[in-house]
């Protein structure tokens, strides 16, 4: 198969199932079941997986980030099986391409360690950079994209720094190998609704100006009405409804895509097409 043939990432009939309880009282859970899609290796897009709390989205983007392995099915990243990548050289090279982005910023960092220190250090793993000038170089660029500078963050400790600044400094440790594909798990979350919209313009400009494919998986069907391409939406980790994402959010056809919208996404998203619950946030500064 041509490089021009490849799916960037497929996605095949893949379920994840546990087993819990004692040895008399087992049962199984199915937390994934036949979750199928592809993403193009032509065309990047912001692929967005909406659920809510136990829909098996977060289950589904370990599996991705081959952190686990599916029960069944199978997923691909440029035609290569996940399962078969054990090789520590392999393993790596498969991170520098598919990086994660997770939902707590807070977490995502030691607070005893300065931050500039995770980027120096994805960068002597992932890049070619090994001089503290290069491997400065290479956080720099990293943290302009994002909207920040090195100088700005350097020798700072977590504490030292909002919420929407250490997010913003994990996507930018995500760029530094030069990713194709960013697994966000719940990324606006744990921020202050003020700065959502400024992250989710971001995955947008990484999007269109950097060419990389994002899987942004949440619950919150405004910020995904706003962003994404396509969509899923999940329940009881069965795909329920999947599509073009205004096309199903604006029509959704399943009863529980039809309750998510009437209770979460107001009907009448800006001429702008900003999510109305940003709106609400910049009316409430205003004030």
């Amino acid at each position: 198969m041509s490089g021009a043939d490849t799916a960037l990432l497929d996605v095949r009939g893949v379920s994840r199932s546990f087993w819990t309880g004692g040895l008399l009282s087992r049962r199984r859970i199915d937390a994934v079941k036949d979750v199928s899609f592809t993403l193009t290796d032509a065309r990047p897009e912001i692929f967005t997986i909406i659920g809510e709390s136990g829909s098996g989205k977060s289950t589904l983007a370990r599996m991705i980030l081959n952190g686990m392995n599916p029960t069944s099915g199978s997923i691909a990243f440029g035609g290569e099986e996940l399962t078969t990548i054990r090789k520590t050289r392999d393993r790596m090279r498969f991170m520098s391409r598919v990086q994660p982005i997770f939902q707590n910023p807070f977490e995502s960092f030691n607070p005893l360690s300065k931050v500039d220190r995770y980027l120096t250090m994805t960068a002597r793993n992932f890049t070619e950079a090994r001089s503290r000038a290069e491997t400065d170089d290479a956080s720099d660029r990293a943290l302009r994209k994002v909207g920040l500078s090195l100088a700005e963050v350097k020798d700072r400790f977590p504490h030292e720094l909002s919420g929407g600044q250490l997010q913003r400094i994990a996507i930018a440790r995500a760029l530094i190998p030069g990713p194709r594909l960013i697994v966000a798990d719940e990324p606006v979350s744990m921020v202050d609704a003020s700065l959502r919209v400024a992250i989710v313009n971001l995955f947008k400009d990484l999007r269109d100006e950097l060419k990389v494919s994002i899987i942004y998986i949440t619950h919150d069907l405004a910020t995904a009405y706003y962003i994404s391409d396509r969509i899923i939406i999940m329940r009881k980790g069965e795909v329920v409804e999947s599509g073009d994402a205004r096309a199903v959010l604006d029509n959704p056809q399943h009863p529980y895509s039809i309750l998510l919208k009437d209770s979460v996404l107001s009907p009448d998203v800006p001429d702008d097409d900003e999510p109305k619950t940003i709106e609400r946030d910049r009316a409430a500064r205003s004030h």
